[in-house]
């Protein structure tokens, strides 16, 4: 088990930690690892697969498990502590994770394959070829043939509020897949619920540089979705965060600091005088 404070330092020779949720997506892992496989092998980095189980109650699981036979680099976090038959949420599942990673670079992405692991070699290209610090998928275009006009509208009020109240520009910040140094992994207070919904934004608002990738995104391939959707469970929540983000953006202050030392020589101590006694 991970301590949530756990803040170790990567480990040198694994460049990228791809991370994803799952809570009950017994019919997607299978593919869904292979599909990592097929799109970092080819590249030549040293990566790594972090699941996090998010309170799954199928055979996610032991479907995880049994790929590290042959793969190694697959890596199963539990989370511990859940409802009875409910996960934590995903922030709350980012937040055990990114803490799990041993790479310099954090990938992530859905478990249920809407997004294109393919796309992460060009996300990762693009970050080294614009020097930026994360790169954040845009579906929009991918999307905008799918959609329907009640949810293209939903996604512009959300995008309104979020610029007027927090100054994001951020296309689609809903979508999940995204690489990110790892020191910015780390300093998502994604112990709070929604916050998953804000990561592009407070990596911005904390300095780092954000850039936007147009990636694909496909349909479901099984199951049912797991997280909250729908007006009362994602449109009135998020309004909800996004003042406590506001809140707290306005609330932080930097923490960075550095330990001083004396650089004055020490002098040599003084030959002690003699007492004499009349």
């Amino acid at each position: 088990m991970h301590n949530a404070q756990d803040t170790t330092d990567p480990q040198p020779e694994i460049h990228l930690s791809v991370v994803a949720p799952a809570h009950n997506e017994e019919d997607n892992i299978d593919r869904l690892i292979e599909e990592i496989e097929g799109a970092l092998e080819p590249t030549g980095i040293r990566y790594e697969f972090v699941i996090v189980d998010d309170g799954s109650t199928d055979s996610t699981r032991g479907r995880i498990i049994a790929h590290q036979t042959k793969r190694p680099w697959v890596r199963c976090v539990a989370m511990t502590n859940t409802p009875p038959g409910m996960g934590n949420g995903q922030s709350a599942a980012f937040h055990a994770g990114f803490r799990a990673t041993r790479g310099a670079l954090v990938a992530v992405l859905d478990a249920d394959l809407q997004n294109d692991p393919a796309d992460l070699p060009k996300m990762l290209a693009l970050m080294e070829e614009t020097n930026a610090d994360f790169v954040q998928g845009d579906r929009s275009a991918v999307r905008k043939q799918g959609d329907s006009p009640i949810r293209l509208f939903g996604s512009w009020v959300g995008r309104t509020f979020r610029r007027v109240l927090l100054g994001d520009t951020i296309t689609d910040t809903g979508c999940s897949l995204r690489v990110m140094k790892r020191e910015i992994a780390l300093q998502i207070p994604l112990e709070f619920k929604g916050m998953h919904r804000f990561i592009p934004v407070t990596a911005r608002h904390l300095g780092y540089t954000v850039v936007e990738m147009p990636v694909n995104h496909r349909p479901r391939h099984a199951g049912e979705p797991k997280y909250g959707m729908g007006i009362t469970k994602r449109a009135l929540p998020g309004l909800v965060d996004l003042f406590a983000v506001r809140y707290m953006r306005n609330r932080r202050r930097p923490v960075s600091s550095e330990e001083q030392r004396n650089t004055i020589a020490p002098t040599a101590a003084e030959p002690e005088q003699e007492h004499t006694h009349a």
